[in-house]
């Protein structure tokens, strides 16, 4: 019996609320198609090397703190809120701070039916996670509750072939206040991962979201980050990618509250054949809603990135504010990017502003000659340039200890690029 059968879903323990929800995703996966290269949304990507048959369901009942992994992200903010981890969808530790549970905060599976964000323009992989979720991991900021330290959560893939299907909710009450680094990890041989994030807020909440992505080199993964903000609340979202044979994440930040708002900045960097593919979406349905996007990276070897993004404005939202902006420095003859922003304006007389930009190229010559001439050795000189390009996106990470780790991770990366060739010019 296949490890995706209906049947194999309906098996999984839980509420009956989620035993529901698996039954009928389980259903409507069956009758879909896995997507192909023929479709516009994986159009650039290497799905055809991808295979199902060759992922199976964990089988272990509950996992244990033997999965944990040291983790240079986890371990450099020791000053947490709480602490969680999160082995193959499964929640193996939450430890809350005495201080923080007072407050009222909490950190549970969802054993109650509870609202989740709904993905739009799902597919057959959308419905496979819905299928074969285990826990729905729900961190809980009552209203007006201010958590002035981190959540930390470390989500960890076992790998062995095994696939699974993380789930994390942050709900986050009126007037309340969060930060949470969610890391993600896989231990060594091939993993399919499937994580979804819902970041969940009230009215005037605000919400600060790291993610860090450092899955192994076998990985291939298929992510979601959903935000969804109520009246006057933001939510300011940083992502940084790492690793994986292939990884996708698809960003919806979902505004449909009056004078919502959404910052979302990531960073990325491949190497070998790493290929590294965002989506995004700003969908404005609200008056004076606001939402900015700035994704750098850079790729080396023969790396491959793709980033799709789209903002909608639909009728009725007046007022509203939106950009994004994708740029990448291409560092090896083997490497390249695809970029397509787009914008999609049903009111356009009633916004206040609305645009994108895209930019991809090697490190400018002109700059790298600039510091060349001044007796900075070609490798340093690029090294400084690089740094420099991603810097306005690391400086501003709120949890302040993941920046020294992720400059680290690009370090080692940057061993492997040559001088750069051309400037970059703007598209």
């Amino acid at each position: 019996m296949s490890d995706f059968s209906i049947a194999r879903a309906e098996a999984l323990d839980g509420p009956a609320w989620l035993r529901a929800r698996r039954a009928s995703a389980a259903a409507r996966f069956a009758s879909l198609p896995l997507p192909t290269a023929d479709d516009e949304l994986w159009r650039y990507t290497p799905i055809k090397q991808f295979d199902l048959g060759a992922y199976g369901l964990w089988r272990a009942e509950r996992p244990d703190d033997g999965q944990v992994v040291h983790n240079p992200f986890v371990d450099a903010v020791a000053d947490r809120a709480a602490f969680v981890v999160i082995a193959d969808g499964r929640l193996a530790t939450a430890e809350v701070a005495e201080d923080v549970t007072e407050l009222g905060v909490t950190v549970a599976v969802a054993d109650a039916e509870r609202r989740l964000l709904e993905v739009p323009e799902r597919n057959a992989f959308d419905e496979l996670h819905d299928a074969f979720v285990n826990d729905v991991v729900v961190v809980t900021v009552p209203a007006g509750v201010v958590v002035e330290r981190p959540v930390v959560v470390l989500q960890v893939a076992t790998g062995g072939g095994v696939a699974s299907f993380p789930h994390l909710v942050v709900d986050a009450g009126e007037q309340s206040e969060v930060t949470v680094l969610d890391v993600w990890v896989s231990s060594a041989g091939p993993a399919y991962v499937s994580p979804v994030v819902e970041i969940q807020s009230a009215a005037a909440a605000n919400v600060r979201y790291v993610g860090v992505q450092g899955f192994g080199n076998d990985a291939w993964a298929g992510a979601h980050l959903l935000i969804a903000p109520g009246r006057e609340a933001t939510t300011k979202a940083w992502f940084a990618a790492l690793g994986g044979r292939y990884a996708r994440l698809s960003i919806e930040a979902q505004l449909e509250a009056k004078a919502s708002a959404v910052d979302l900045a990531g960073v990325y960097f491949g190497e070998d054949e790493q290929v590294h593919d965002f989506r995004s979406v700003q969908d404005h349905k609200a008056t004076r809603s606001v939402s900015n996007l700035l994704l750098k990276g850079a790729v080396v070897d023969r790396a491959h990135a793709i980033y799709t993004g789209m903002i909608k404005v639909h009728e009725g939202a007046k007022a509203t504010e939106s950009f994004l902006a994708n740029r990448n420095l291409v560092l090896s003859d083997g490497a390249h990017v695809d970029s397509v922003p787009n914008l999609e304006i049903v009111n356009e007389n009633d916004i206040k502003s609305c645009g994108h930009a895209a930019a991809t190229g090697p490190v400018d010559e002109e700059h790298v000659f600039y510091l060349e001439s001044r007796g900075v050795p070609t490798e340093v000189a690029q090294r400084l340039i690089v740094f420099g390009f991603f810097d306005d996106v690391i400086r501003n990470i709120p949890v302040a200890g993941v920046r020294d780790p992720l400059r680290a991770a690009i370090t080692r990366k940057l061993e492997k690029a040559g001088p750069g060739e051309v400037a970059q010019d703007d598209a």
